[in-house]
Parts: structure tokens; sequence; C-alpha cells
């Protein structure tokens, strides 16, 4: 049989290995220079033209993102629940609510038209997902925040580099978290990055990530530990030297996916905006998970169901909202694999294969 092409690979090189062997016999593995120095490199590279703080997970950084904007228990915030858990997670983390509101069925994000609907006297702030690294309609979503006097908070965990009419995402809210988990388009081995919009968004950042003290043993807020290593940063500088080669890959396997399958709904895009295929997400009106299921017995591809269980129907959020597209999107979804190790005949395999049992109903 063939051998196996998996949905997500992460990329680590010599040079990822040479920094962290360098970082170990500095003698400095806490926060420290390399930290600082991927904070300032990673919003030049992206072109955010704001303050970037590094947090040791993603979560972390959409919980602190949160409480260093001032959200409070008590209070709402709107987010999508096709989305994974750490989305919603990180609200009710501050004692605020998440309400969930339906998606746009092309981008998988939130629907501007769901966000005004689902706005009350209690709401605080809107957190889109820039889902599959595709960008949600922030144009549509900042005026209705503006329009409404609440605040804007970007989950751009699956979305470097993505950007909507020239703005890149984690530039539009009052912060964006990006993650630096393993199977994302980069990695810090572990870790996140929250774009900050002023200076003082960035301060409270950095005091919540270091248990609430800027000098030691000043604590000025209740904090927690939720700082990155200069470990993980020396690994996330070598990674962002590599990851727009890494981005145009994906593009060019997503083009190729999308002019050859047939039998599928390929992703669309929306005018004025760079998707950078964190997934390649195609939708299977009939028996999903059949094909998934024929996919690995009888071709050896992987492929991911993300995500089968919307936010709203998990123990915790449980509500009886009606979210029909976001219903129709966990039922539909397939994402293929789209990563940068795909050779030619990978793609070739993957397209048929998805033609082949598409067209025999599996």
């Amino acid at each position: 049989m063939n051998d196996f092409i998996p949905p997500a690979k992460p990329l680590i090189g010599d040079e990822e290995v040479a920094a962290v062997t360098r970082v170990l016999r500095s003698g400095m593995l806490a926060q420290g220079p390399e930290v600082k120095a991927f904070e300032e490199e990673f919003s030049e590279h992206f072109g955010l033209g704001r303050a970037c703080v590094a947090v040791n997970s993603g979560t972390s950084g959409l919980h602190i993102g949160l409480m260093s904007s001032g959200i409070q228990a008590g209070q709402e915030v709107i987010v999508p629940s096709f989305t994974f858990a750490a989305t919603a997670n990180s609200v009710a983390l501050t004692g605020a609510k998440p309400v969930f509101a339906d998606i746009d069925p092309d981008t998988f994000c939130l629907a501007p038209e769901a966000i005004e609907a689902a706005i009350t006297e209690r709401t605080a702030g809107i957190m889109p997902v820039h889902l599959y690294g595709h960008p949600a309609a922030m144009d549509r979503i900042v005026d209705i925040a503006k329009a409404n006097g609440v605040q804007v908070f970007e989950d751009a965990a699956q979305a470097h580099g993505a950007s909507l009419h020239g703005t890149p995402v984690g530039g539009f809210g009052t912060f964006g978290m990006f993650s630096l988990y393993p199977t994302k388009n980069m990695t810090s081995g572990e870790g996140g990055m929250v774009s900050c919009a002023t200076p003082e968004v960035a301060r409270m950042v950095r005091l919540y990530r270091n248990q609430g003290m800027e000098q030691q043993y000043h604590n000025e807020v209740v904090g927690l530990n939720n700082r990155m290593t200069d470990i993980h940063a020396a690994i996330g500088r070598e990674q962002l030297k590599k990851v727009d080669a890494w981005t145009a890959k994906r593009q060019e396997n997503a083009a190729f996916l999308s002019a050859n399958l047939t039998g599928v709904t390929p992703p669309p895009v929306a005018e004025g905006a760079v998707h950078v295929y964190h997934q390649y997400t195609v939708r299977v009106p009939e028996d999903r998970d059949g094909l998934a299921a024929a996919l690995r017995s009888e071709y050896n591809i992987g492929s991911g169901m993300f995500y089968p269980v919307p936010n709203h129907r998990l123990l915790p959020f449980q509500s009886d909202v009606d979210l029909p597209e976001t219903e129709k999107a966990a039922r539909e979804c397939l994402s293929l694999p789209v990563h940068p190790s795909l050779s030619q005949d990978d793609l070739e395999r993957i397209v048929t294969a998805v033609n082949a049992l598409a067209t025999a109903g599996a």
C-alpha cells in the first residue's frame, strides 16, 4: 500500500534543533531575550504594526487577552459555535458568557447578520474566528462593533498571514491571538502570540502572563503563569523564516485541489481575502464520515473532521440556540491534506481518491 498521507505534519528542521541547543547551552531557559526578539520579529513579519506578546498557548492568549481588554463577569461576548472549544472556554474563564451566533456558509466564519441579531445590552465584545485560515468579514464586523459600542477580539489561531483588503488578521481588533501549536501553519512547539492594539492592552497582557508583575515581587493584579520559554521562542524565530514559503505551498496545493476535485464542494475565497489554508475544508453533503473512512482504508489518506460537535452542544455550553448553518457544516465538513510536505504524487492520489469515492457515493 502507498505511504500514509497525514492530514497535518509539523515541519521541524536542523535550524530549529540548533536554535534549541543554543538556548539550552546559554543557561537562559525561561522568558528572556529570545522571547523579546520573537515578539518583535513576529509583529514585523506579519505587518501588524502593533506590539505582540508571547504566551504559553493560544488558549492562554485568548483568556488573558479578554482579561486585558476589561471583559468581566456577567458580560456577553458573541462567538461562533463552529470552532474549537478554546474560543468559548476563554470567554467563560473570565466569568463572561459566550453567546453563539451562526456562520457564513462559504467562509465558515461568523456571519455579520447573525452577530447583529445576537447583540443585547450585555454584549461587550465580538470574537470572530478566522477559521481554517480564511479571514472573517472584519470590515463589516468592525462596523457593527462601532455602531453598538462594543469591542472586537480576533481568534486568529489558524490564520498566520491571512488578510482582508490588505489588512492582516490580528490587526483589526483590540487584540488578536495566534496559536503556535505544532499543527498550525508555524509553531514554537507550543505557545501563542497576542497582538495588542494599544500599549495599555499590551502592558496588561504582560502583567497577566507573569503573575501580575512587571517588577519582581511588586504584583499589580492577580495574574497567571502564562509565560513562553526562550526554548519555544527560539523555535518560533526559525519558523518565521520559513512560514511564507510554506504558506505559498499551501496555497499552491489548494489551487490544485480546487481545480481537480469533483463530487465535493471546495472552499470558496471571499473577495479581497487572502486564505492561508491551515485546513483545506470541503463539503460532503452525503456520508462525510463514510468518505473519510474510505479515504483511510482504501487509499491510506488521512483527513480531519473539524468540528463535528459545535460548541453550543458541548456539555459546558449546552444551548437550544438555532444555528442551522453551524449544524450543517458540522455534518458536512471534511478537511483534506494541504500541508507543505505534500508531493505532486500525494496531491494526485488525493484527487483520484476523492473523485472516485465521491462518485461512488462512499
